[in-house]
């Protein structure tokens, strides 16, 4: 009997300290955070501070490793494996949750922000919090918007200074039906493909152009098979710092409120060192041939993508609101 109840005891402080290692191993475990991007990059630098200063504020209780070059897999998958809580935080791109939120697939119309100033404004307010509601609903909670840049035509033929400019013009293009509709709507030729098929694509003729913000186009080399770039910022597609809901809700109000401002904080280094970025790549590009050209009037392209937003909003009437308020801001 003696033996018996000795190991039944044993059985139990052994199960008892397993359950505390658990708890403790939990309450101390790091977030697991997703970034497609390399060491040193804006983005990166962004997700470092707002680590750095939740760790700081916390007494070290909420820590998190990222884990940069989209090793956790691509964006698409790890968009949901954020939203299930199988990765804790990441900074995604808001054009590729479209398919499943649809309030985020509004910033991908052509020509809706008129400016990167006014996207910071809009996101900072009431257009971010519209969007960011549709976010949570599917197990996403925004902490900080991040800049992306805007995206204008680049390509070996002429300048693009009017959407006839794009007649006839072979364009690669991101696999999104705004995307592909926006240069059919010029009599373009819109021609998705991945990204890392561009370069060889643009220096065979496979396609005449593509589109991309100023690092982007300078990073992979595109500025040399494709020396006309024209700046009609078509896209201001910004990214957001995230966290998933299921992470989210396991934290005390105080906690939370610590993210929140860790992450405005953040989208505020991000997007200075964004520009920094941004400036240097203009001047490589300058300095390798590369022939810029701004817009003087983008009423013409604004014109031209009636059909694309016509199209969009019959089949999201429930977004006619959103759309109305980023277009009619100042």
């Amino acid at each position: 009997m003696t033996f018996k109840l000795t190991k039944r005891s044993a059985l139990i402080g052994a199960a008892l300290s397993g359950a505390l290692a658990l708890i403790a191993t939990s309450a101390s475990a790091e977030w697991r955070g997703w970034n497609i991007h390399v060491d040193q990059y804006p983005v990166t630098q962004g997700m470092e501070a707002f680590l750095a200063e939740v760790s700081e504020k916390t007494g070290g209780e909420l820590t998190g490793k990222l884990y940069n070059n989209g090793v956790l897999g691509d964006q698409p998958d790890a968009i949901e494996q954020t939203r299930l809580g199988i990765i804790d935080f990441g900074e995604f791109s808001l054009g590729p949750m479209g398919q499943s939120i649809p309030e985020t697939n509004v910033v991908s119309l052509p020509f809706i922000f008129k400016s990167i100033p006014q996207m910071y404004r809009l996101m900072d307010g009431e257009v971010g919090d519209a969007i960011g509601a549709g976010m949570i609903a599917k197990g996403l909670v925004p902490l900080g918007w991040y800049d992306a840049g805007a995206r204008s035509f680049y390509n070996s033929i002429r300048p693009i200074n009017t959407p006839d400019d794009v007649h006839g013009m072979k364009v690669r293009v991101m696999n999104n039906d705004l995307y592909v509709a926006m240069i059919e709507t010029m009599d373009g030729n819109a021609t998705p493909m991945a990204f890392a098929e561009v370069y060889q694509s643009l220096k065979t003729g496979v396609v005449d152009g593509a589109e991309n913000n100023p690092p982007s186009y300078e990073s992979t080399n595109h500025f040399e098979v494709a020396k006309y770039y024209s700046l009609t910022e078509h896209l201001i597609i910004p990214e957001c710092l995230c966290m998933s809901k299921k992470t989210w809700d396991t934290l005390t109000p105080e906690q939370q409120e610590i993210l929140k401002v860790a992450g405005r904080n953040s989208a505020e280094v991000q997007r200075k060192l964004w520009q920094e970025r941004e400036k240097a790549s203009m001047d490589k590009v300058t300095a390798g041939g590369t022939i810029v050209n701004t817009i003087a009037d983008k009423g013409p392209f604004q014109a031209a993508m009636a059909p694309v937003y016509d199209k969009f909003l019959a089949a999201n009437p429930d977004l006619t609101d959103l759309v109305n308020m980023i277009r009619n801001a100042d």
